[in-house]
């Protein structure tokens, strides 16, 4: 690795949920380099505003382990459930904030956007997802939650959308920068939570 390289900058992408958090972190460059990925399980903690403190714990942790600039997650999913959306923006809430606390800019993706950029199809399974980041990055990911290489997927978008621009800490903080379309997603929340059944609880 050359010294471009080892200054590059570091993406965290986060696939934020309740039961489940995916994680990611990739050197981004000229060629992207796969830092460490997992998961945070929350399944066995029955108070809400303590799953919400270990995401913000976490993240916290993985940012000063690794030094990210940006953090690119999972945009809100707007659905007919106002409870469940209601819990799911409270962990993105919590993600976005630990961020920010860290001085790292923050990117929103879409469903939709984060796999048409990484498959070309947006409409792709998990599994395809995974399937196409195992090969891009030369790694056996059938071990790995899905919630993980979603993670991963996260991150990998945002680095396919800005690849061509350079990024500074000179305006870090100052807000989140949305790459969400308005445009409805089909299949409605009620589809999207059958897509994912780890996410609220």
């Amino acid at each position: 690795m050359n010294a471009a390289e080892e200054s590059a900058p570091v993406v965290i992408g986060i696939d934020p949920g309740t039961r489940v958090m995916g994680y990611a972190l990739v050197k981004t460059g000229k060629k992207p380099v796969l830092l460490t990925m997992g998961t945070l399980g929350l399944e066995k903690i029955e108070d809400h505003p303590t799953r919400l403190y270990k995401i913000f714990e976490r993240i916290s942790q993985l940012i000063e382990g690794y030094q990210p600039t940006v953090l690119a997650i999972e945009a809100p999913f707007f659905g007919k459930n106002v409870k469940s959306m209601l819990l799911l923006g409270r962990a993105q809430g919590v993600a976005i904030s630990a961020a920010v606390n860290k001085g790292l800019m923050v990117f929103e993706y879409s469903p939709r956007k984060i796999k048409q950029s990484v498959t070309g199809r947006g409409n792709a399974s998990k599994e395809q997802v995974s399937a196409l980041l195992s090969h891009l990055f030369s790694l056996d990911f059938e071990g790995e939650k899905l919630d993980a290489t979603d993670a991963l997927a996260v991150a990998m978008c945002h680095y396919f959308q800005t690849s061509r621009l350079p990024q500074t800490k000179g305006n870090m903080g100052v807000g989140v920068k949305s790459a969400t379309k308005t445009k409805k997603n089909k299949g409605g929340w009620e589809a999207y939570l059958r897509q994912n059944p780890g996410k609220v609880i």
